[in-house]
């Protein structure tokens, strides 16, 4: 029988890219299709979270309950849910922003203009 207790982290990393999947196609936010932006953007953040997770765990200031991890570890003991998170909550972040970007930008352009209204 799986342990379905040992994915849940990862289980949940795939449907946050679940949910916010349909951001790409229905409001156009072209995350995915900018891949060079994306990657841009993902570097740092897993390179920076990375070093400080890794850090962390050397200095035994966290750990990580084995019931709730898959088992399978990256470099010093860091989970590879952990870089997975480092990975999806950005991309997730950014389809969020690029989504609510666009359909501002949809309302706006759908406003008539306010001509001497304020003055």
């Amino acid at each position: 029988m799986i342990d379905i207790d040992r994915y849940q982290y990862l289980l949940l990393m795939a449907g946050c890219l679940l949910v916010t999947l349909p951001l790409e196609f229905v409001f156009g936010a072209r995350v995915y299709r900018r891949a060079g932006g994306l990657l841009a953007a993902l570097v740092p953040v897993v390179l920076v979270f990375s070093v400080w997770d890794i850090a962390g765990i050397l200095r035994e200031h966290w750990t990580y309950n084995p019931r709730f991890v898959s088992g399978l570890q990256l470099g010093f003991g860091m989970p590879v849910e952990e870089l997975v998170f480092f990975v999806v909550v950005p991309v997730c972040g950014l389809l969020t922003y690029e989504a609510v970007g666009r359909v501002l930008e949809l309302v706006r352009r759908r406003r008539p203009e306010r001509v001497g209204v304020d003055d």
